[in-house]
């Protein structure tokens, strides 16, 4: 059974950082791995994607600002997000593969963290 399981997320001032982070369990850490998100009352937002070897990508609107990455020795990925905007409110999830690719109603994922950008 895939689990996915989020944590980091929080209450932070425009301007701010976070870290969040995705303990993966139930399948090999082969995958690629990605982060969504959905703010409320919209869907689900693309955010970035890591490929096992390290590859990543980004949204347009996070470039420059956030930063993922993945530890394969402990099934984790990382997400660094600086310079935060209130824009980037949302519940932030973890996603097993490329969710660039992958239908909503089929991508496996966590049970989400709140970042809230708020002064």
């Amino acid at each position: 059974e895939v689990r996915l399981v989020e944590s980091g997320g929080g209450l932070v001032q425009p301007g701010g950082s976070l870290r969040l982070s995705c303990t993966a369990s139930g399948f090999p850490f082969n995958y690629a791995m990605s982060w969504v998100r959905q703010a409320p009352g919209m869907g689900l937002e693309w955010v970035s994607t890591i490929f096992t070897a390290g590859q990543t990508y980004y949204t347009d609107s996070v470039k420059g600002r956030f930063t993922i990455s993945r530890d394969n020795a402990k099934n984790t990925i990382y997400l660094q997000l600086n310079s935060l905007k209130t824009e980037d409110t949302a519940m932030y999830y973890c996603a097993k593969g490329d969710a660039r690719v992958i239908p909503d109603s089929d991508l496996p994922r966590g049970q989400g963290t709140q970042v809230t950008v708020s002064s």
